[in-house]
């Protein structure tokens, strides 16, 4: 397992790159959708920024720890990287998060779960950037 570059960088956003959100919860549509993301922070010169909802807020110290040990397996190399995680529903966090962080673009995975499905047009239909949805 590699080891994962410094993940908070609180200073970039005083640089004025709005940065590219990507929503990651371990499913193979989050890892795509990371993927993208990660490409398209490459490609625009933007830092990225890693959002993960989680609906109740036990045993966080666990779930960063697990998180941090999923994307260090992920190629992420050359990117200013922040992870965030929030705690509520995910439609209205990620919504929330791209305002707060005034992101250039939100990435998220499009689920074979009918569950998902309207989360992801919600979050399209209300974020104040470009929502990518990515198979």
């Amino acid at each position: 397992m590699r080891e994962l570059p410094d993940l908070r960088h609180p200073a970039l956003a005083a640089r004025g790159r709005h940065p590219i959100l990507a929503v990651y919860d371990g499913s193979a549509a989050s890892k795509h959708a990371l993927a993208y993301a990660a490409g398209l922070a490459r490609r625009t010169d933007r830092w990225l920024v890693i959002v993960r909802v989680w609906r109740l807020g036990v045993r966080q110290g666990e779930r960063m720890r697990r998180l941090r040990a999923e994307l260090a397996d992920i190629d992420l190399g050359g990117l200013d990287i922040e992870i965030a995680f929030r705690i509520g529903d995910p439609a209205s966090e990620l919504i929330r998060a791209a305002v707060e962080r005034r992101a250039g673009a939100l990435v998220i995975g499009a689920s074979r779960r009918l569950t998902r499905a309207p989360m992801a047009i919600r979050v399209a239909r209300r974020a104040a950037c470009p929502t990518v949805v990515v198979p």
